[in-house]
């Protein structure tokens, strides 16, 4: 195979080598290594598509598999280097050139195009799930799972049915309506978060907009581009760009920020196909990230009050929130709005928590380390509750804190802003 075609060589030239990449790179920071920088890895990627390095090296793909794709060097890069976009390319390059092994492959065919995609395998997989940490199997499974034994073990309780349900086809205003939105019911979220997804929907509510699902719809794809596998992520991009389609031209919001990222980039992932091209950039314009839609669009006298129990809250930026939508102020001037709440900051807010979607299931001491200054970045801020936008990150840091026998709260800003009644309007709102 043509080395050009296993890496995006032209993106790679943007690179300068200035280094200001280092000091933000996770993997970088734990080894000091200059091939597990960005830097590092766009040269291994550079080298391949100049026939001085196979894509099959057992080096290259390690470097590829150890990175988290946090896209911090994306922020700090005074090139504007692609490296989120360099990376999903190079890792379904190196795929191409050599083939996993068949249990590998085997399990990634069963995550990526059976369960992910499909709503009936992913509720079956979480009652599993659940049904394994209530009996006590789990436990026993981590006694043969080597190094992801505390992983498994500290993972978070798997919701009940009842917690798993869908939301309605339509969510109406409270009061006056100002206008009508579609929410994102994702794949993940819908079975772990369910909660979250009501509680945007009733936020979304309180501010004025009535809230639209599309039904049928799972999956955005965002997992499958980022771990390379990126003919699966174009078809269901394919299928969401439809499924919106049907619900008229509303904007978009999205809870998830791994979600909101690779959503606003379906126009870039589409580009070589010239019946969606047009349609997938139409589609990104209208995607907006939650905090983003309700910091724009709530009423000036919008004042949420703080659920008990929450304490000292203090906020950690989602890699693809922060870094891959350059979102920053919004959640923060929201949770300023929150009466009672006390809001403190978090240092290196911006670092990766170590999630990276399924890095952590799949590198889980990888993981654990880069987690590590995180989690003692929050016992020093004093806060009781960590607040995020993102399920991977949320999972992360309610197993990481567990794990280190930290109490605390986990919540996604939805369920900071939600009205205590969702059933209730709010008199500000008008």
């Amino acid at each position: 195979m043509e080395p050009n075609a296993l890496v995006d060589y032209v993106k790679s030239l943007d690179c300068i080598h200035c280094g200001l990449c280092l000091r933000t790179c996770p993997t970088y920071q734990l080894t000091g290594v200059e091939s597990s920088s960005p830097r590092g890895r766009i040269y291994l990627m550079r080298a391949v598509a100049e026939n001085k390095l196979e894509a099959s090296d057992p080096h290259y793909r390690e470097e590829l598999d150890y990175c988290l794709v946090c896209r911090h060097c994306e922020s700090v890069c005074p090139a504007g280097v692609r490296f989120g976009e360099m990376m999903e390319t190079a890792r379904a390059g190196a795929a191409k050139a050599a083939p996993r092994g068949a249990l590998e492959r085997f399990a990634r065919w069963v995550g990526f195009q059976v369960v992910l995609p499909s709503r009936f395998w992913l509720s079956l997989s979480i009652s599993a799930l659940r049904f394994a940490q209530r009996t006590g199997l789990l436990r026993l499974a981590a006694k043969f799972a080597g190094a992801r034994k505390e992983a498994l073990l500290s993972m978070p309780a798997a919701p009940p049915a009842s917690e798993r349900r869908s939301l309605p086809e339509r969510t109406p205003a409270r009061g006056a309506q100002r206008g009508e939105v579609a929410l994102l019911e994702g794949c993940v979220m819908p079975e772990l978060f369910g909660r979250v997804n009501r509680a945007s929907a009733a936020v979304l509510a309180d501010i004025g907009y009535a809230c639209r699902t599309a039904r049928g719809h799972v999956c955005c794809g965002a997992l499958h581009a980022h771990n390379g596998e990126l003919e699966g992520a174009r078809e269901l991009a394919r299928t969401t760009i439809a499924s919106y389609e049907r619900l008229g031209d509303a904007p978009i919001v999205v809870n998830s920020a791994g979600c909101g990222a690779h959503m606003k980039a379906y126009g870039t992932l589409l580009e070589d196909d010239p019946a969606w091209r047009e349609r997938a950039k139409r589609f990104s314009k209208r995607v907006v990230d939650f905090s983003e839609f309700v910091a724009a669009n709530a009423p000036a006298d919008w004042r949420p009050h703080a659920a008990p129990g929450l304490g000292k809250l203090t906020y950690d930026d989602p890699c693809h929130l922060c870094h891959g939508q350059q979102i920053r102020s919004q959640p923060r001037e929201l949770l300023a709005r929150v009466s009672g709440a006390e809001r403190v900051e978090l240092a290196n807010a911006e670092s990766c928590c170590g999630s990276a979607g399924i890095y952590s299931l799949l590198r889980p001491g990888d993981s654990q380390a880069v987690f590590e200054p995180k989690a003692r970045a929050f016992a020093a801020s004093g806060a009781d509750t960590l607040v995020t936008a993102n399920p991977g990150c949320h999972l992360q840091w309610e197993s990481g804190l567990a794990r280190l026998g930290v109490k605390a709260r986990v919540v996604h800003i939805a369920e900071v802003l939600a009205p205590s009644d969702p059933d209730s309007a709010r008199a500000n709102v008008r």
